[in-house]
């Protein structure tokens, strides 16, 4: 039978179930990354399984979030993660040295390799031929330890590409076309794979752009073919001999098809706040800007700091506007210096920060008050820059430069220049001096945990009947950022549960905490709309909401990445079987779900009872009989510790 590259990769590692869509299945993962932001409560949560020694092929922490040390909490942090990954085997990637996910892809991308990632992005791995997911830090930490990951066999979105991408157009516009076209739910329960002959005029780092912001549809991942333009990459990183050929079957099926011709495309920008508010450049050119940013991994290779440098030289950018540059890797910043780049963007104007995710998870570079801010980021949820009343689109490069130039918003191809071209050198400068291998004997290593590791709470089993308030009634498309803050202010407390609870839905609601401590014994619920939960992976937006007791989310529709969360942590996702039921509740409606313990176990439908309105209403959920077990269990880490991970059925 023919296949295209997913359901190869997928077949190469299946250890359960079938290749139908929605079934079930367990996959073999071969490789892990973490970072900063998520990685403590990993590395924490694979010390409980009491486990000597990772059992991957591959495993590496990333410090690239919380770079910022305005107190001792980060590095402290950092101590542990470093002192984990000799103890566990794991690769450290010491501060500084850049971003994961270009970084993981320069140093140990493999094509058709499996990577499980604690970050959203790690779909951008997906650039070299490798199948790589998003998922919560407590799946990661069970691929650590050798066990498979459990998801349902998404469908496979084919993209056909075309044609040639013009001049002032790059890879960020096709991405962004992509969310244009199907939303930010339009990749759920779905692979997007891309084939075609345009991809002969993309790299493997323009692959990276698209197949990261993949993500920013609900995308499970996305994946490219491994063909020459990867092999001329990994030989660029002194790696050729890990690559591969995997292309689709000449004859591969696709279960949903779309086409793109590259041709066609004009530069893009995303609106506040979403990533899917796209519009031609065109149409918003004018508007006043403070901030144009540079760097990111939705925009990590060198030539993305090149275009910009090239497009700036001789210039100086508007004196209103702040030319924010944040390189991926120590590696990019080395090349830009000897290529003669990196005095470009200097002496133009640009403010150069440490390699590092920086202001895109909101740590440092906060635009100012509703002032609106370019950037090159894969998202632009409210608050996620740093500024609560933020107003930051998203662009390519191309548009950032201009921008910065002009002061106003600015369509590149209306500048007085021709279109520079990027020429990167054959022979890059290549610099793994910062990653620290693991080592081979850890029986003296011992774990240096700072006062704010704190131990991860106690989860009791799921009661029988679920009785509260509905603490709060949200919208469409609420981020993990608006459940969890990230920035500066917030993330330092990844490691302590009960203090960074205390910012649970601050973004949406100031008064949740205080509230929600009053029904903490009790319990309580939150209503949700279309797409709950979209998305960072980070487990605190399931942990902190948990710890001050929620029992359950009733949604019209829930991310992936969340969803895989809450049911971790025993907090019921469910969904209105009559999304029209959704208009019905209110905020401080009492609930009550009678015999749910029971119910979910024998069913995929309950009801719940509205005691302030006296309705009744069905709610349904899609939980595996491995997952229900979980639930009733209190928590996957519950029944870990039960030793029955393994044995649990899998239908």
């Amino acid at each position: 039978m023919a296949k295209n590259i997913a359901q190869k990769i997928i077949d190469d590692h299946l250890i359960e179930g079938s290749l139908k869509p929605g079934e079930e299945i367990g996959i073999k993962i071969d490789q892990t990354l973490t970072q900063d932001a998520t990685g403590t409560l990993v590395m924490l949560e694979f010390e409980a399984m009491q486990i000597a020694r990772v059992k991957t092929e591959l495993s590496a922490q990333y410090i690239d979030h919380n770079l910022i040390q305005a107190d001792a909490k980060n590095a402290d942090d950092h101590l542990f993660l470093r002192s984990a990954c000799l103890k566990f085997g794991v690769w450290y990637s010491r501060p500084g040295n850049g971003v994961s996910h270009p970084l993981h892809m320069e140093r140990f991308g493999i094509p058709g390799k499996t990577l499980l990632g604690s970050d959203s992005h790690t779909c951008a791995a997906g650039s070299l031929g490798m199948l790589a997911i998003g998922a919560g830090g407590l799946e990661v930490a069970m691929a650590m330890a050798g066990e498979p990951l459990y998801l349902k066999m998404p469908k496979i979105m084919g993209i056909r590409l075309a044609g040639q991408l013009p001049e002032w157009v790059s890879a960020k516009d096709v991405v962004l076309e992509m969310l244009r076209r199907h939303g930010v739910e339009g990749g759920y329960g779905r692979i997007i794979e891309y084939y075609g002959s345009g991809l002969e005029c993309l790299s493997a780092m323009d692959r990276h752009v698209i197949a990261n912001m993949g993500a920013e549809m609900g995308a499970t991942t996305s994946v490219f073919p491994s063909d020459d333009a990867v092999r001329k990459f990994l030989k660029s990183q002194g790696r050729e001999d890990a690559w591969r050929e995997i292309l689709p079957d000449d004859d591969a099926w696709y279960d949903e098809h779309d086409e793109l011709d590259l041709s066609t495309l004009e530069p893009l920008i995303a609106c506040p706040s979403s990533p899917e508010n796209v519009v031609p450049v065109r149409e918003v050119t004018g508007r006043e800007i403070y901030q144009a940013y540079v760097g990111s991994s939705a925009n990590p290779g060198l030539r993305d700091f090149a275009i910009a440098a090239l497009i700036v030289d001789g210039k100086q950018v508007d004196n209103r506007v702040s030319f924010d540059v944040n390189p991926t890797s120590r590696q990019i910043l080395e090349n830009l210096v000897e290529m003669g780049l990196f005095s470009k963007l200097l002496r133009a104007g640009a403010r150069m920060h440490q390699a590092g995710c920086n202001g895109c998870i909101g740590m440092g570079q906060a635009p100012a008050t509703g002032r609106i801010s370019l950037r090159t980021v894969p998202r632009n949820f409210p608050g996620r820059s740093g500024t609560r009343e933020d107003q930051v689109y998203l662009c390519s490069p191309e548009t950032a430069a201009a921008s910065a130039l002009m002061g106003v918003i600015t369509d590149p191809r209306t500048l007085n220049m021709d279109y520079p071209r990027v020429a990167e050198p054959e022979q890059l400068i290549i610099n793994s001096e910062m990653l620290v291998a693991p080592v081979d004997d850890n029986r003296e290593i011992a774990l240096e945990k700072g006062p704010n590791i704190k131990p991860l709470p106690e989860f009791e089993p799921l009661a029988e009947n679920l009785e509260g308030p509905v603490l709060l009634k949200v919208g469409d498309d609420i981020s993990t950022d608006e459940i969890m803050p990230a920035g500066s202010t917030v993330l330092p407390w990844r490691s302590n549960i009960p203090e960074i609870a205390k910012w649970t839905f601050w973004q949406i609601d100031e008064s949740y905490y205080e509230r929600a401590l009053k029904h903490q014994q009790q319990g309580s619920f939150v209503v949700g709309g279309e797409n709950y939960g979209q998305g960072s992976s980070r487990e605190h937006a399931a942990l902190a909401p948990k710890y001050l007791g929620l029992k359950a989310v009733l949604a019209k529709s829930f991310a992936r990445i969340h969803w895989q969360n809450l049911v971790n942590f025993a907090v019921l996702p469910l969904t209105f079987a009559d999304p029209n039921d959704y208009d019905r509740v209110a905020q401080d409606d009492e609930l009550s779900l009678p015999g749910v313990r029971s119910a979910i176990a024998q069913a995929n439908s309950i009801r719940v009872m509205n005691k302030t309105r006296g309705e009744e209403y069905k709610l349904e959920h899609s939980l595996s009989k491995r997952q229900v077990q979980m639930v009733l269990e209190g928590s996957l880490i519950n029944l870990l510790r039960k030793g029955r991970g393994r044995d649990l059925p899998s239908g």
